[in-house]
């Protein structure tokens, strides 16, 4: 008995640390972006504000054109996330349904091998391309690029998850008279809706929180995305704090509300994706 409740008292400290070490930084943000400016810089530290401030959501939202900054985020992201994961469906169907052909399983190997390149050797080769295009300072371009770069990692989760769905499924439904892309959008997707949906999300987070191709591709100030106008809110004169703070906690929405809505149907579509039945 001893032995146990010191091993779930261990679990509980590491659990309870962990949780600290998460969640600490994010109170941290949400308390600079509420502290009058004079007071984030007073030492010692206060860990409260004396009282609340919108001052830093006020100078975001006034001079900083973060409502543009937000929009072109949200946009770029919605129509990367949706690009990647039709792209990531089609893959990951083929790959699960021809999984025996040895081309296949050479395609496949491809895949994991580009989660372990860096994205930023990427970025001469494709900077130097969509320049010859003239696709440089472009939104959807940008997007599409996005896309492209999910669909990897997407088409591997969508494997896991067809996997798990029977052939004769399938079978059925072209028996019963629908042709191959039917059965997929009609049969095969509507069990699959927490995959899809833990897609969708991981690829919305990847795309709304990248930074270096945002900077590299987009040089108007009025299509900067989020990550590229927090980054300028950094100068030599210093870091305005409560501006930066504000941005930041703004830009958590987004996510927040994807894992807000979508948590039940993402931890379904990992355990699916992650466990062959």
């Amino acid at each position: 008995m001893v032995k146990r409740g010191f091993g779930r008292l261990s679990r509980f400290i590491a659990l309870a640390l962990f949780l600290a070490f998460a969640v600490l930084p994010l109170f941290w943000i949400i308390i600079t972006s509420l502290k009058p400016s004079q007071e984030i810089y007073t030492f010692p530290l206060r860990y409260f504000p004396s009282r609340i401030s919108f001052a830093g959501y006020q100078k975001l939202l006034g001079f900083a054109k973060f409502g543009t900054y937000f929009a072109n985020s949200l946009w770029i992201s919605l129509l990367a996330s949706f690009g990647g994961l039709i792209a990531s469906v089609l893959s990951g169907f083929a790959l699960s349904r021809l999984k025996t052909s040895k081309k296949i399983q050479g395609l496949l190997l491809v895949l994991y091998f580009t989660q372990m390149v860096p994205s930023f050797l990427l970025m001469t080769p494709l900077f130097l391309m969509l320049s010859k295009m003239g696709l440089t300072d472009n939104r959807l371009a940008l997007a599409v690029v996005y896309a492209a770069t999910t669909v990897a990692f997407g088409a591997i989760m969508a494997k896991g998850f067809f996997d798990r769905i029977p052939a004769s499924i399938e079978e059925a439904a072209l028996i019963d008279g629908c042709d191959p892309f039917t059965a997929l959008f009609k049969v095969i997707l509507p069990i699959t809706l927490p995959g899809l949906v833990a897609i969708f999300s991981f690829a919305f987070v990847n795309v709304w929180n990248e930074l270096f191709l945002a900077v590299m591709l987009i040089s108007s100030d009025r299509k900067l995305t989020v990550p590229v106008a927090l980054n300028s809110f950094i100068s030599k004169a210093g870091v305005s704090w409560d501006v930066m703070s504000a941005g930041i906690v703004v830009a958590l929405i987004p996510t927040m509300v994807i894992f807000a809505f979508g948590q039940k149907y993402i931890v379904a579509g990992l355990t699916e994706g992650g466990v062959k039945g």
